[in-house]
């Protein structure tokens, strides 16, 4: 089941775009890539993680980018805490 959300950018300076689960799902799936986890894991993982952010976003009219972020970490670090604080760090790090 696709949802259909619009995002709030950071900052609120560029224009809001659709929530596009893949993007999320591929995000995922590159922390825990690069944390050295297997490719099955890290994709089992990113579905899984993927679905607590859609149920999340169910329950708020209103989303921003970092809020998607900040759940998805926080449900990323009960599966694997290492690709967690990596995908948190991300952006400090770039």
């Amino acid at each position: 089941m696709e949802v259909s959300f619009d995002i709030i950018k950071r900052g609120g300076k560029r224009q809001s775009e659709p929530f596009l689960r893949h993007k999320l799902h591929a995000s995922i799936v590159a922390a825990c890539l690069s944390a050295r986890t297997p490719e099955g894991q890290a994709e089992s993982t990113a579905h899984a993680v993927c679905e607590h952010v859609v149920n999340w976003l169910s329950k708020h009219p209103e989303v921003t980018s970092h809020d998607i972020r900040v759940v998805a970490g926080r449900h990323l670090k009960n599966y694997h805490p290492e690709a967690a604080y990596l995908y948190e760090q991300h952006r400090i790090t770039i």
